[in-house]
């Protein structure tokens, strides 16, 4: 049987040169951080996993020194009390399912049920351009084999002037490409950076933006509301026949559940590097098929949280598309 004997956690702070502008803040980053999880086992295997910053997990890793590291749903039930009692250290989850793979010699997408191998992919760029270059933009995704791209909306002080001007950028995306791509918008309006006070849109404001996206064929509409308004959500998913997204920064899997019942959205997009790791996400999965509720898991981090949604999505999901940030 293998043993898990050792736990690292790693802290990395990588220069951006140029500065990143992120559409939903205001400041440009000049640094991406980076925390990896290490899991060792007894014959040197080692599984990894990347996310949250891991906070409030030291002097728990005697939790897991000594058990074996395929017994998953024991650890996600440790996991679990610790995200309730001092932070969320989903990324651990991570490094065992890679760790479990590596011990059985097979990918963690087959693990997973193994449903399909292939993956679609949309690209996501965070950064706000004028109108002709983000027409540029969807050009190169397109010349690159993407089906899809996902176009922000500017959410926070000192970006676009209006959504009217987010608009605008849309528009020359479709004059320049047609229909070739699918074409989806994250409104950013669901949380904000600690320093910016703007306020999110009103019901009346995202109605509004949704009528301009069904006349541009939008596939869908993430975040058009603040997190927490999942009424006002259900709502204007019965007013536009554009779908509405979240969940990005949604933090317990109770509040997914909550939200699959209340069909308040049409597709929901849970991180596993956040919420409830693979593990927990792979239950959402299913809890959203039955409900007839989409699921894409999210992601804006490095290509470990990156991959371990592909493989959640590869193996457990019906999903029509999943993410790539570039």
């Amino acid at each position: 049987m293998s043993k898990i004997v050792s736990v690292e956690i790693t802290h990395h702070r990588l220069p951006l040169d140029p500065p990143f502008k992120a559409s939903w803040d205001g400041r440009p980053r000049r640094h991406f951080d980076a925390t990896i999880v290490r899991v060792t086992d007894d014959e040197g295997r080692q599984g990894i996993g990347s996310g949250d910053l891991m906070k409030g997990f030291e002097g728990h890793e005697d939790l897991f020194i000594g058990q074996d590291p395929r017994h998953l749903e024991r650890h996600y039930e440790v996991l679990s009390h610790i995200n309730f009692h001092y932070g969320r250290c989903w990324p651990m989850d991570l490094a065992l399912w890679d760790l479990s793979g590596k011990i059985t010699g097979e990918p963690v997408w087959r693990m997973l049920g193994g449903r399909s191998d292939r993956v679609r992919l949309y690209a996501s760029s965070g950064v706000l351009r004028e109108p002709e270059q983000m027409a540029d933009q969807a050009e190169r995704y397109l010349e690159e084999g993407f089906p899809a791209m996902k176009v922000r909306f500017s959410s926070s002080s000192g970006g676009r002037g209006s959504w009217r001007d987010d608009v605008r950028a849309l528009e020359a995306i479709r004059a320049r490409v047609g229909m070739k791509l699918e074409l989806m918008v994250d409104c950013n309006q669901g949380w904000r950076m600690p320093w910016d006070t703007t306020l999110p849109w009103t019901f009346k404001d995202a109605l509004a933006v949704a009528k301009e996206l069904e006349r541009l064929n939008i596939y869908w509409m993430e975040e058009p509301l603040f997190r927490s308004d999942r009424k006002g959500m259900k709502e204007l998913k019965q007013a536009t026949s554009v779908r509405i997204v979240g969940g990005e920064m949604t933090r317990e899997l109770y509040e997914f559940r909550d939200i699959i019942e209340e069909r308040a959205f049409d597709v929901i997009q849970p991180y596993v590097a956040l919420v409830g790791g693979i593990t927990g996400c792979r239950r959402l999965a299913y809890q959203a098929r039955e409900a007839g509720v989409q699921f894409t898991p999210h992601s804006w981090t490095n290509g470990i949280g990156v991959l371990a949604n592909a493989h959640l999505t590869a193996g457990r999901c019906r999903c029509s598309l999943a993410r790539i940030s570039l």
